[in-house]
């Protein structure tokens, strides 16, 4: 039984495309067939982590959206690009990273009730085990049906108090559209914090369970999404709590 997970963070920079690039190659090693659609259509990036150039996209979520192709002809296979042999496959559907078209779907918008089309689409006709979805920072129409039909939503959040209060609105809401599992995610956590002590005061707060408390690390900024943490750190601490994370979504 396929199933689609949501990656979801209430403001930009939680780290939220690493975040589900990482989990998608975590899945792909175990033999899964993923695939991951990047519907932050208005600032569009995680092509970058899997090192998928603008001249490789032949097709984008735009043009399907739009009705210029089916969106398995816009899922490009990036199993090649992230750097090692896995036994499963990843595919990516980006956004366009046109500024034409991005502009275009920011006047215009689109027809919401497409995406959950499409996600049904793609997840037959590939035969996915998995469907990513990395979404749109904040709630919009976009965000809440990605929720609504999910079947585990990860919420990623920093630990300061803006993203507390953000965190909060996004939390309520999967509780009322009934998400099957939601796992908290906290990331970029200070080195000389007590990850214990996160964890708790989170779970305390927001009555969720935490599914990972991941501490800053210099070696992913150095990366600086030139790759999957995963792939090029397989034994790094960070890799460890995503795998953690990853086996909790599986269950």
């Amino acid at each position: 039984m396929s199933k689609i997970i949501s990656v979801h963070s209430f403001r930009g920079g939680t780290g939220k495309s690493n975040t589900t690039a990482n989990i998608a190659a975590l899945l792909a090693a175990d033999g899964a067939r993923v695939a991951v659609v990047d519907t932050d259509i208005a600032s569009p990036g995680i092509h970058v982590l899997f090192n998928l150039d603008e001249s490789d996209m032949a097709h984008s979520l735009n043009d399907y959206l739009w009705g210029k192709c089916t969106i398995e002809e816009a899922a490009q296979d990036v199993t090649g690009h992230i750097g090692a042999e896995v036994s499963g496959q990843i595919f990516l559907i980006p956004s366009s990273i046109k500024a034409g078209e991005i502009a275009r779907i920011l006047r215009e918008g689109y027809d919401v009730g497409l995406l959950n089309d499409g996600f049904r689409d793609v997840i037959e006709k590939l035969k996915l085990d998995y469907l990513l979805i990395d979404t749109h920072p904040g709630l919009n129409e976009e965000t809440l049906l990605s929720i609504a039909i999910s079947d585990a939503l990860v919420i990623i959040m920093r630990p300061d108090q803006q993203d507390y209060q953000g965190t909060a609105v996004t939390v309520d809401v999967a509780k009322k559209l009934d998400v099957p599992k939601m796992l908290m995610l906290v990331n970029k956590v200070p080195a000389q914090w007590d990850v214990e002590e996160v964890r708790k005061r989170v779970e305390q707060t927001y009555d969720a369970k935490v599914g990972a408390v991941l501490l800053h690390s210099d070696e992913m900024m150095t990366l600086a999404s030139s790759g999957i943490f995963s792939i090029q750190y397989p034994d790094h601490a960070v890799t460890k709590g995503l795998r953690s994370l990853v086996d909790q979504l599986k269950s």
